[in-house]
């Protein structure tokens, strides 16, 4: 499963790529222009992005030197332009692979999953620690053996802290490989944390898991470790 963030304006083309990707458990955001997929971007970057090139407000090669200024994020271009200059244009601007216009589900699904393989996507796995259980393929968390009903941020919060257990990791680091963000505020951080603190059943004064590291950042101990 991959966060995809889908920047067409054909609204028939993006219903059906909707369809089709959340057929395969994919969670999909739509976008009809770039300013708007922009705007998505900025909050947050995508496991992968499927941006059309003929946008009705700026030119998807303009979008897709703007993704590229700011993130590795992979780019599939979807097109109805099918000169060979235009493609190798295109993928030495950045783009990771493109489909031609019409294009079948399937064909942009083995597309999404190919530059995700090429980008060392992670296989999936369980994380665990102490009483904490994270299935990163189903994306389902437990805490002794009661679930958690995460947020899509607060469980990559939480599995990026699992996977990095008793090391401290700074607000900044947080924003940068969780968030992929660098528009956004550390405050933005500690909100999160307090969030996960409630589904952790812990406060600040009282922690189990996540421990502040006063000026540095977040360390996750198990309760046993946490010394």
């Amino acid at each position: 499963m991959a966060h995809v963030l889908v920047i067409e304006d054909d609204q028939d083309i993006r219903e059906s790529v909707d369809r089709s990707l959340s057929a395969t458990d994919h969670v999909v955001r739509l976008c009809a222009s770039a300013l708007d997929g922009l705007r998505q971007l900025a909050g947050g970057w995508p496991d992968v992005v499927v941006l059309d090139l003929n946008l009705p407000d700026l030119d998807g090669a303009a979008v897709l030197r703007r993704i590229r200024s700011a993130s590795a994020v992979p780019v599939v271009v979807a097109t109805a332009r099918t000169a060979e200059s235009e493609m190798i244009r295109l993928l030495r601007a950045g783009a990771d692979d493109y489909v031609v216009k019409p294009y079948s589900a399937e064909q942009l699904e083995a597309r999404i999953a190919a530059v995700l393989r090429r980008g060392g996507q992670p296989v999936a796995t369980v994380l665990t620690h102490g009483g904490l259980r994270l299935d990163t393929e189903a994306r389902t968390a437990s805490l002794d053996g009661t679930r958690l009903q995460l947020s899509r941020l607060e469980f990559d919060l939480l599995a990026y802290l699992v996977q990095r257990a008793g090391k401290v990791v700074t607000r900044r680091q947080l924003l940068d490989d969780v968030w992929r963000s660098e528009s956004r505020s550390l405050e933005t951080v500690d909100v999160h944390v307090t969030w996960l603190r409630r589904k952790l059943g812990e406060r600040a004064s009282a922690p189990r898991y996540l421990h502040t590291v006063r000026g540095v950042g977040i360390r996750l101990s198990a309760p046993e470790d946490a010394g």
